[in-house]
């Protein structure tokens, strides 16, 4: 899942992305109110979540949240703010978010607001994803193949992850870099397909029915 972090604060950030990244989470950082509606506007489809801090320059979060609502991008947003007087917060939801954590917090509790909006966000909770005998669990993160566990690491879970979700339609190399790394990866690069290979040693490679399949000149599809 992308998520987007519309924050003026380097420090924390940096210190949001680096964590959420170790999550599995592909994130896109603003500096600026200005920045954050852009990246939002053009990336509506992309973005499962914004963070964003009510006080960030060029326009302030409440004001950026209103005018994405009255510009009907229903994208879920976390607000985080330094204020926590309880007309704070019911100002923050007034203007369109799903949440609010007042800082600092601990990085668990935003994790768990996280993983809480985005189970709102589906139009039906689902707790687990399964194609064919392929079975990954979305709370606990475990990868499980003919009953036998499979060990990935945060990128490979985030791939299979997308993999899954698109199961049966072909995924371009576009698409997973908009979706599992951020908005700076390096298009020319060869770590989409390093990390293809990766997964599919992973997920196929002792098994005889394949399941993660190249299509020459368009991308890989996940299908029995």
């Amino acid at each position: 899942m992308r998520i987007l972090v519309v924050e003026d604060e380097k420090k924390v950030a940096n210190f949001i992305k680096r964590g959420l990244k170790e999550e599995g989470y592909a994130v896109d950082v603003a500096n600026d109110g200005e920045t954050g509606h852009y990246l939002a506007t053009i990336n509506v489809k992309e973005y499962d979540l914004l963070i964003m801090d009510i006080m960030i320059p060029k326009i302030d979060g409440l004001t950026l949240c209103k005018k994405m609502r009255e510009e009907k991008i229903n994208t879920p947003i976390l607000m985080l703010t330094g204020k926590d007087a309880v007309k704070d917060k019911v100002t923050g939801l007034d203007s369109g978010a799903d949440d609010y954590l007042t800082k600092p917090f601990a990085f668990e509790e935003l994790l768990a607001r996280i993983r809480a909006i985005l189970r709102k966000k589906e139009t039906q909770t689902v707790t687990k994803l399964k194609v064919g005998d392929l079975e990954l669990d979305l709370l606990t993160h475990k990868v499980m193949r003919e009953k036998s566990e499979i060990k990935l690491t945060t990128k490979e879970y985030a791939l299979l992850e997308y993999f899954m979700r698109n199961s049966g339609n072909v995924v371009t190399r576009t698409m997973i870099s908009e979706h599992v790394w951020d908005i700076n990866f390096d298009t020319y690069t060869n770590v989409i397909d390093v990390y293809v290979n990766y997964l599919r040693t992973k997920i196929d490679g002792n098994y005889k029915k394949k399941m993660l399949h190249t299509i020459r000149g368009r991308g890989y599809v996940l299908k029995l």
